[in-house]
Formats: structure tokens, C-alpha cells, sequence
């Protein structure tokens, strides 16, 4: 089996923590693996300001691509994290071998991850500004995402923390990967909703490798074997 590079790109609210379980399945397998943290979250909470927002994220993970010197990575983008890996592959397409989008947003240039929720944008927009200062979103239980294990919910309850909001408010200012190789990995039991309009559209899609996980958004950790082996290509 090939060694690869992995590059994986955590959700709103998330962390490079959540993704302990796959990183290490992969490393077992001798692949090199990454997980940043987005500027605002995680350990590095205590960076979130008002003005964080996607190009924020999308210069992070282009630049662990270009100071660690990778190429040919495997970026693997979950849930919001789809639209950062969209950005990057815009700026950043030669060192990347393959986009995965792990029951995530595959925008459009032009888009923002508002505008992919429609009545449900509100909502969000309210609980910023009754329960966030005007600026953080305060995060979904994760029972919302999917995570049923008691010993789960507490591990995310202690790691989760508010996402500011203008991440999900500027629209991506470029779009690319469409001449990569691109994946798409649908988390169906039970399905968020944002993610199906996207599941629909590349299902039967030839440019497209199409994966469904039954089990919740948080696969990386309700099924990280699972997970792992669609990523290794078993």
C-alpha cells in the first residue's frame, strides 16, 4: 500500500482533536497525518475575535500546506470545513492530490455557508446576537451531531466552543478542485439535513467517488474505523 499524506480539516465549533481516533488508525497504517486547528478553535480559542472569518481559515490550512512543504495531500474537509477546502484548493491545487468532503458544504465561488441553510440562517443569526455577543454562534449539542455514547458527548462537550459567525457569513471568494479527485462521503443515520441537497447532487455524479456512512455528522468519531478505511481506499 502507498504512503500518503493527510491533511484533515475539522468543522465549526470542532478542533484538530476531534479527529484522535482516525489520525491514529492512519498513522498505524504509516501515513503522515495532519490536523490543524482553526484560528478561533480548539486550542486556539483564545485567538477568536469578531474579524475571524473564512479567508482566516482558508490561510491556515494553505499555509501548513506550503511550511510543511506536502504535496500530493489527501485534504479532507468535514461539514464547514467543506467550504475552507474549497478555498484552499483555489490557491493551493498543486500540492493537493485528492479533496474528500466528509458530510460537508461543496460551495460555489460566491457563496457563503449561510446562504446553503435558508430559514434555518436566521436562527443562527438570532442565537449570535441573543447568546454570542453579536459575534460567536454558540455550538449544536452533540447529541445534533450525531454522537450518542455518553462517554462521546462528554469528550465534546468539553471541547466545543462558539464559532464566530462570520466564518459561515463571508462568501468564498474562489472555487477549485474541479480537475482533482474529489470524494464525497454522506453521513446518513441520522442525516444533519444541510448535507443533503449536496448527497443528491453527487450521488450519480461520474467526477465524483460517492461514500454513505450510516452513522451521525461526527463520523470521525461514531465511526472512525469506517471512516478511516474509505479514506486509506480499502
Amino acid at each position: 500500500m502507498a504512503i500518503g499524506t493527510y491533511v484533515l480539516v475539522h468543522g465549526a465549533w470542532h478542533g484538530g482533536w476531534c479527529w484522535a481516533k482516525v489520525a491514529r488508525l492512519l498513522r498505524d497504517a504509516a501515513h503522515e497525518v495532519y490536523t490543524p486547528t482553526l484560528t478561533g478553535l480548539g486550542e486556539r480559542a483564545h485567538l477568536a475575535r469578531p474579524d475571524v472569518d473564512l479567508e482566516t481559515h482558508i490561510q491556515d490550512v494553505v499555509a501548513v500546506l506550503e511550511r510543511e512543504e506536502l504535496r500530493q495531500v489527501t485534504l479532507v474537509g468535514h461539514s464547514y470545513g467543506g467550504m475552507v477546502i474549497t478555498g484552499v484548493a483555489a490557491r493551493a491545487a498543486a500540492r493537493i492530490g485528492h479533496l474528500v468532503y466528509l458530510d460537508a458544504f461543496v460551495p460555489e465561488a460566491g457563496k457563503s455557508l449561510l446562504d446553503y441553510l435558508g430559514e434555518r440562517a436566521a436562527a443562527m443569526r438570532e442565537a449570535v446576537q441573543a447568546h454570542g455577543d453579536g459575534w460567536k454562534l454558540p455550538s449544536f449539542s452533540p447529541e445534533r451531531f450525531g454522537v450518542t455514547s455518553q462517554r462521546d458527548t462528554e469528550w465534546l462537550n468539553k471541547h466545543l466552543v462558539p464559532q464566530p459567525i462570520r466564518t459561515f457569513e463571508q462568501p468564498l471568494p474562489a472555487a477549485g478542485g474541479e480537475r482533482l479527485k474529489r470524494t464525497y462521503i454522506y453521513c446518513s443515520k441520522p442525516a444533519m439535513g444541510a448535507f443533503d441537497q449536496f448527497a443528491e447532487r453527487l450521488r450519480e455524479d461520474r467526477k465524483w467517488a460517492f461514500h454513505e456512512l450510516k452513522t451521525g455528522h461526527d463520523a470521525m468519531v461514531t465511526a472512525p474505523g469506517e471512516l478511516a478505511r474509505i479514506l486509506m481506499g480499502k
